[in-house]
């Protein structure tokens, strides 16, 4: 059995995806890129700004579900320009308390919309 989750406090799916689906206890989050979800559009600023937006929303749809950072089992971060991977780390190390969750990062040719940085989690229940 799986569930959708969807909340109005993140980014509204740009395709036809879900912004996270719980099944059998794990909650899947859709990879976020800096859209806020206000306005729509990127937040201002570079990297920094953009990896923050993405947690962001990342945080608005595990509360969606009921759970928070610290349910992060995995997940995986893409970037524009691996350049970035030291300053996206900055950010990265500052949302989670105890043990961080496994993590792949890679660079790959575009992201959606122009994006610097698009984050996606697993979660568990």
């Amino acid at each position: 059995m799986k569930k959708a989750i969807a909340t109005k406090n993140a980014p509204m799916a740009i395709g036809p995806y879900s912004q996270a689906i719980e099944s059998n206890g794990f909650i899947f989050v859709s990879g976020q890129i800096p859209i806020d979800p206000a306005t729509g559009d990127f937040v201002q600023g570079g990297i920094k700004e953009q990896a923050e937006q993405s947690f962001r929303n990342i945080k608005a749809i595990l509360a969606e579900a009921g759970v928070g950072m610290d349910n992060i089992v995995k997940t995986t971060v893409l970037l524009y320009d691996i350049a970035d991977f030291t300053a996206v780390n900055e950010v990265y190390a500052k949302q989670f308390t105890g043990d961080f969750p496994a993590r792949s990062a890679f660079a790959v040719k575009d992201l959606p919309k122009g994006a610097l940085v698009e984050i996606e989690v697993i979660a568990v229940r």
